[in-house]
C-alpha cells in the first residue's frame, strides 16, 4: 500500500497526521531557541548536555507509570490533557532570563517532556488498536516522516525566528501550535473498544514486567529499537556550532540548518528504502547508518561539508526507527501494549540521555570527530547483533 492509498483509505491516519504535525512542529520549533539561549548564557558543554538529557529523562523515570496510565485512560481524553500541559510549560519558558534560571528551565523541560513522552506512547498504543498489521509499518513510517519534516521545518524556521525576533517570539509561536493541535484533537473521533483496568497501578506494573520476562524476544526488540537513540546528536550539533560554525554563520542559523539538513534526510530516506526493506536486509541498513555517521565525523569541521555528512547520516534513521518499532508492536498483545511500549520508550530515552551525556563529558577530553566515530561504530555492532541474535530468534519462533 502506498502512502497515498493509506491516506485515502484510513481517515484515522489522516487525522492523527494533522495532530502529529502540529504537536511535533511545536516541539522542535522552540528547541533552537533553548539551545541558542544556552550559548548566549555561555553555558558549559556539560550544562548543555544536561539540558539536552533533560528532554529524555522523563521517559526514563516515569515510563513504567505512564504505561499503566495509557492502558487505563481513554486515548483522546489523555492526549488532550497532555497537549495542554505542553502548551503551559512552553509559555513558562518566557520567564527564563539568565543562567541563574537554568533550574527553572530544567523543571519546565522535565514537565513538558513528561507530557510529550506520554503523548507519544498513547499514539503508538492507539495505532495498533485502530489499524491492521499490514498497514501498521507504513503508518509508522508516515509518523516518522511527519516527525522528520516538522524537525526540518521547525529547526530551520525556528533558527530564522530566533535570529531575527529572539527566543521569546519562538516560545509564543510554539505555544500557539500546541493549542492548534488540541483543537484538531477535539474534532477527531477514535473508534475502538477501550478496555478498562481496575487492578492497582503497582500490580499492573508487575504484570507488565512478568509479561516481558516471559517473552524474551520482546526484550531483544526493545534493545534493538533503543540503539536508534544513539543518533541523539543535539549536543554534538550545538557544540559544533559553538566551536567551529559560529565563525561562518550565526549560531541559531548553524543549529537550525544543521538539524534541518539531517531531518530532511530523515524525511526522504523511507521514500527510497522502504520498498526494498525486508527483515534480512535490515542488517545492511544498520551497517549503512554506522558508516554514514563515521563519514560525517571526517566532514563535520567544515560547515558545508558537514551538512552533506549530516544528510548521509540521517538518510537511514527513519527506516530503522519505524521498522524496528513495528516489529515490536506486532508481537505485543493489545492488553499489554501501553506498558510494553512505555518500557520501550524508557529504554529508548535512556540511550538518548546516555548518548548526550557521553558527548558532553567526552567533549572535554576528545575531539568531536573522535566521539562521532565511536557512535558510528556502535551501529556497526548493532547490525551484527541483529543478524546473529535477533534474526536467529525470529527463525526459531517461526
Amino acid at each position: 500500500m502506498t502512502y497515498k492509498e493509506l491516506f485515502l483509505n484510513h481517515e484515522v491516519v489522516r487525522r492523527l497526521a494533522i495532530i502529529q504535525f502540529l504537536a511535533y512542529f511545536g516541539t522542535w520549533f522552540s528547541n533552537v531557541a533553548i539551545y541558542s539561549m544556552l550559548i548566549e548564557f555561555k553555558a558549559s558543554s556539560i550544562l548543555i548536555s544536561v539540558v539536552v538529557a533533560m528532554h529524555f529523562l522523563p521517559g526514563i523515570l516515569l515510563s513504567p507509570f505512564s504505561g499503566t496510565i495509557v492502558d487505563r485512560i481513554e486515548a483522546k481524553k489523555l492526549m488532550g490533557i497532555l497537549l495542554l500541559t505542553e502548551f503551559s510549560m512552553t509559555i513558562c519558558f518566557l520567564i527564563i532570563e539568565n543562567i541563574s534560571d537554568i533550574w527553572l528551565l530544567l523543571l519546565f523541560i522535565f514537565i513538558r517532556m513528561t507530557a510529550s513522552s506520554m503523548f507519544f506512547t498513547t499514539e503508538m498504543t492507539l495505532m495498533p488498536k485502530l489499524l491492521s498489521n499490514d498497514v501498521l509499518s507504513k503508518a509508522n513510517e508516515i509518523h516518522s516522516i511527519i516527525w522528520s519534516f516538522t524537525f526540518t521545518a521547525g529547526m530551520a524556521i525556528g533558527g530564522f525566528v530566533v535570529n531575527i525576533y529572539g527566543t521569546n517570539m519562538a516560545f509564543i509561536i510554539d505555544g500557539v501550535l500546541f493549542l492548534m493541535a488540541f483543537l484538531a484533537l477535539s474534532n477527531t473521533r477514535f473508534l475502538y473498544d477501550h478496555e478498562s483496568h481496575h487492578e492497582k497501578i503497582w500490580h499492573s506494573i508487575q504484570d507488565g514486567i512478568k509479561y516481558l520476562r516471559k517473552n524474551k524476544q520482546l526484550f531483544h526488540l526493545i534493545l534493538l529499537h533503543g540503539t536508534i537513540g544513539i543518533t541523539s546528536f543535539d549536543t554534538l550539533v550545538t557544540l559544533l556550532a559553538d566551536y567551529h560554525y559560529k565563525y561562518i554563520i550565526a549560531v541559531p542559523l548553524a543549529i537550525g540548518f544543521s538539524n534541518a539538513m539531517r531531518s530532511f534526510a530523515l524525511m526522504i530516506g523511507p521514500l527510497f528504502i522502504s520498498r526494498f526493506l525486508t527483515k534480512e536486509r535490515l542488517f545492511y541498513i544498520f551497517l549503512a547508518q554506522g558508516i554514514g555517521i563515521i563519514f560525517w565525523a571526517f566532514m563535520q569541521n567544515n560547515f558545508y561539508f558537514g551538512l552533506l555528512g549530516l544528510f548521509i547520516t540521517g538518510f537511514w534513521t527513519t527506516t530503522l526507527w519505524s521498522y524496528s518499532y513495528a516489529l515490536l508492536q506486532e508481537r505485543v498483545d493489545q492488553k499489554y501494549l501501553g506498558r510494553i511500549l512505555a518500557y520501550n520508550e524508557m529504554f529508548f530515552m535512556l540511550i538518548n540521555a546516555a548518548t548526550t551525556l557521553f558527548i558532553g563529558i567526552m567533549a572535554i577530553y576528545f575531539k568531536l570527530y573522535s566521539i562521532t566515530i565511536i557512535l558510528g561504530g556502535m551501529f556497526i555492532l548493532t547490525a551484527f547483533y541483529y543478524k546473529y541474535i535477533i534474526l536467529q530468534l525470529e527463525r526459531k519462533v517461526q
